[in-house]
């Protein structure tokens, strides 16, 4: 398949460590899933949903796959559902290594063509329509240049230097072909030297990638890597923790660049985001009128007051509380070396935030949290082996399966749930409940999961279907 005739598959870079943007981010939060762009129904949406979103519009959306960590694939199915394929990453191994996972399940499991051309796309992307017009370009481009890359270049308008930069080839052809041959790289230069790229008519890198499955496939083969996707998901600790630019785009030729002109921006520090966002204050709070160019998202319940104070990003949230300069808050990131447990995660069915975790001197635990149940989800029907657990319910009302026997809750009711018992609960309304965990190790991997669909659920009801220690 050539030209227009190759069909074009979609991969989205869902990853990300979740420190850019802390403390609304975080290791399985990232930044893609915060809801804070505004959404076209006067709402919020996240980046991912406004991406995928554009990508429905454009019609490419039934050709996309994500790439993701494994932790992130509940959150993922959250904001975007279930029917685009998700490609599970057991360890972050940086950008090749996700590339590599996703063209082996492209080819294994989803049965590509060889011949077909994968673009792919960060997920945080910020762009306007006309860029998905040049994405239908790339395999023409492809086929007519001869490359085995090509790439999406965005002309600059300043000399930034936290962007990488693509130089093309000025001896060899113009732009009037629609795209150039690629001479070089060059990686977040200083701003001296990022004037002199311009001048160059060096492009800022958007980290968007086209290649035919087959040159992916390939190079795999080169590394002595496996083309099947389960067997290369299992020596995914052994691959290379580096970008698909030093891996990949550094050291192929021919590779083409396709210079972009409309809308293209990296939100993914709080130094840009709140640009793009249309309120100054997000959750509770109040900026004084003397205050220019501050911002407040709050997802407390405490009101935050910003007086006399410019340029600050103020963000706070169940993971903590970050005051900073926006001119300075990408520091955050070297701050923030370690990832605690975040308090605050979504799930497929809702969202959970952490409340309190506390250790007695006789070594059990004991941690509290809220669960947000939306209506017409439900959890999977599991057990716990190191706790007990108590549930209060504050709003609303739901059915609720306890070792394979189904009743009705509402508000205020409270729920026991002994060691080792199944349980699964349904929302009918939107369900708020408070859960009290008693036990040793209060991990979320202490969860065995004994069926997901609700309706297999039901069919345990009455069996009884308790687990053995």
């Amino acid at each position: 398949m050539r030209g227009e005739e190759c069909r074009l598959r979609i991969v989205l870079l869902g990853g990300g460590s979740g420190k850019r943007l802390w403390p609304l981010s975080n290791e399985v939060r990232s930044k893609i899933f915060l809801k804070v762009l505004k959404a076209g129904d006067g709402g919020k949406e996240s980046m991912i949903q406004r991406l995928c979103r554009q990508l429905d519009e454009a019609g490419l959306l039934a050709s996309t796959a994500i790439v993701a960590h494994r932790n992130q694939a509940e959150i993922v199915q959250n904001h975007v559902g279930g029917s685009i394929p998700f490609i599970a990453e057991t360890y972050r191994r940086g950008t090749y290594t996700a590339i590599a996972l996703a063209a082996s399940y492209l080819h294994t499991k989803l049965k590509a063509d060889r011949e077909e051309v994968v673009c792919v796309l960060p997920a945080d992307l910020f762009v306007d329509n006309a860029f998905f017009d040049v994405l239908r370009k790339l395999p023409e481009v492809l086929a007519e240049s001869g490359a085995r890359l090509a790439l999406l270049g965005s002309t600059p308008n300043h000399p930034s230097s936290q962007f990488g930069y693509i130089v093309p080839d000025q001896a060899c052809g113009g732009p009037a072909t629609g795209y150039q041959p690629i001479a070089r790289f060059v990686e977040k230069p200083n701003a001296d030297d990022a004037r002199l790229l311009i001048s160059s008519h060096a492009m800022w890198n958007c980290g968007a990638y086209a290649f035919s499955l087959a040159f992916m496939l390939s190079h795999l083969k080169d590394r002595g890597l496996p083309e099947a996707y389960d067997e290369l998901a299992a020596s995914c600790e052994q691959l290379p923790e580096a970008s698909f630019d030093v891996e990949i785009s550094e050291n192929t030729r021919p590779s083409v660049v396709i210079p972009y002109d409309g809308l293209w921006r990296d939100l993914g520090d709080w130094s840009v985001l709140p640009d793009y966002v249309d309120q100054q204050v997000i959750g509770r709070g109040e900026i004084s009128s003397d205050s220019s160019h501050t911002h407040i998202v709050n997802e407390l319940a405490l009101p935050i007051h910003v007086i006399g104070a410019s340029n600050l990003i103020v963000a706070a949230s169940a993971d903590g509380i970050l005051v900073a300069s926006k001119d300075k808050s990408n520091q955050i990131k070297a701050i923030r070396s370690s990832s605690p447990k975040p308090r605050y995660e979504e799930k497929r069915w809702g969202s959970y935030r952490i409340l309190d975790h506390s250790a007695s001197d006789t070594q059990s635990e004991t941690l509290t949290k809220k669960v947000n149940l939306l209506p017409g989800k439900h959890t999977s029907y599991h057990a716990h082996q190191r706790r007990k657990e108590i549930w209060t319910i504050i709003a609303g009302t739901g059915e609720f399966v306890l070792d394979a026997v189904k009743t009705g809750f509402q508000t205020g009711d409270i729920l026991q749930i002994p060691v080792g018992a199944g349980h699964a609960v349904k929302a009918i309304s939107q369900v708020e409940y408070l859960v009290i965990q008693i036990g040793t190790e209060l991990l979320e991997e202490d969860s065995i999961r004994l069926a997901m669909d609700w309706q297999e659920i039901l069919r345990l009801c009455g069996r009884g279907s308790r687990p053995t220690e």
